[in-house]
């Protein structure tokens, strides 16, 4: 199974930006929808931002659209999410996750996925 690296988390003032970056590797064959999650403290895992493998579908959350953009690189398994401006409430772990069917990671429960990474934790300030 492949493994999932992010980075670009860290602290933020709110109003501010920050990009995170996911690389899978170990994993040949077809490429995979890839996106992204986030848990709060005390909170379920709740979905962010999907794409597809080829960029053709994207879809996002109520509470990021319009601030986040969700972009890969072609069809290699490297994507990225652009977060401007932020909230408070965006302060999570997020997680960078990947599925051969992007319907699933899109519009599934995050327990329907089994391929994350570690997480890179974002902290906005107010």
């Amino acid at each position: 199974q492949g493994q999932l690296v992010e980075s670009g988390g860290g602290l933020m003032q709110a109003g501010g930006s920050l990009r995170l970056s996911c690389t899978m590797s170990g994993r040949s064959g077809p490429s995979y929808a890839m996106g992204w999650f986030r848990q709060a403290p005390g909170k379920e895992r709740e979905f962010v931002a999907a794409i597809s493998w080829n960029s053709a579908s994207i879809y996002y959350s109520q509470s990021v659209k319009g601030r986040f953009t969700i972009s890969r690189e072609g069809v290699k398994n490297m994507v990225y999410l652009q977060m401007n401006s932020l909230k408070p409430e965006d302060t999570a772990v997020y997680y960078c996750a990947a599925h051969s069917s992007y319907t699933t990671l899109a519009y599934s429960s995050w327990r329907d996925i089994d391929s994350w990474g570690q997480g890179t934790q974002v902290t906005v300030s107010s």
